[in-house]
């Protein structure tokens, strides 16, 4: 169960009903406002998403996820044979998601996820760790630091941020932090203002004030925006051979690092999802 700020269907309006709202299955501001004084008033953390814990709360039993998820292409997911091998906070995340993005079967939820898990080391990181020492600096943004500027640039994440990204992906000058402010966040590091500022716009929630959102609340969706905006799919669904993981992880990453962990966690993925 997740609904959120731009979910729709069956279990909006059942949502909306309980809440003494017009029901009509769209889970705009109005009713994440509702579900936050629900929350509030119930003891809940009110952050306006409603997971298993709100949703028992509210009606008495969590909705279990179904193991075929039918979304609008008319294709399955079997995500359920995927619980026990990533975390029940990502499967709870799959069907809005797919719905959403494109993920219209097993092999490109496969692909997806196993890039996704990497790069995010096991679905564990959703921000980017910038605090580089100064030989790391040189290393791997050497350009950015001639001389021994890096010296007084190391182990401070803020500092090193904002002069990396400045002045590209829609950010400003180092001055004015944004760099930072638009740091990587999600499972695939969604970075730069100008990205921020598009997925704002198709997600429907403004996560250039509050950009915490992608690491918070939608991890997975930045992904699948990047999958989907990067037209990924389209190599996805060329096969479940090496040769189709190299490609996509090409398009990820930028190189082949991490290729061998990708590869298996993608056939490990495909088998249980087929």
């Amino acid at each position: 169960m997740l609904l959120k700020n731009g979910s729709k269907g069956e279990d909006v309006k059942t949502l909306q009903t309980k809440l003494g709202l017009t029901a009509d299955g769209a889970f705009g501001p109005g009713t994440e406002k509702a579900v936050k004084q629900w929350q509030s008033t119930n003891g809940l953390t009110a952050d306006g998403i409603v997971g298993d814990g709100t949703w028992s709360k509210m009606f008495g039993s969590a909705q279990v996820i179904k193991e075929d998820v039918v979304i609008p292409s008319g294709g399955s997911l079997n995500i359920e044979k995927l619980k026990g091998h990533i975390p029940d906070t990502v499967i709870a995340q799959i069907p809005e998601t797919a719905k959403k993005f494109n993920i219209t079967n097993n092999l490109r939820l496969a692909h997806f996820l196993a890039q996704c898990g990497h790069e995010s080391g096991g679905f564990k990181a959703v921000s980017e760790n910038l605090n580089y020492s100064a030989d790391g600096l040189k290393k791997i943004f050497g350009k950015y630091f001639p001389g021994n500027l890096n010296e007084s640039y190391a182990r401070q994440p803020e500092k090193i941020a904002a002069r990396v990204y400045a002045s590209r992906m829609g950010n400003g000058d180092e001055t004015t932090k944004e760099g930072f402010k638009f740091r990587g966040r999600g499972y695939i590091q969604l970075t730069g203002k100008s990205n921020y500022t598009n997925f704002t716009k198709f997600i429907g929630e403004d996560c250039i004030s509050n950009p915490d959102l992608v690491a918070t609340k939608y991890p997975l969706a930045s992904a699948a925006f990047f999958f989907d905006s990067n037209k990924l799919w389209s190599i996805c669904d060329k096969g479940s051979d090496d040769a189709t993981v190299t490609a996509v992880t090409k398009r990820v990453n930028g190189g082949t690092i991490g290729l061998p962990d990708r590869i298996k966690h993608f056939k490990e993925y495909y088998n249980l999802l087929k």
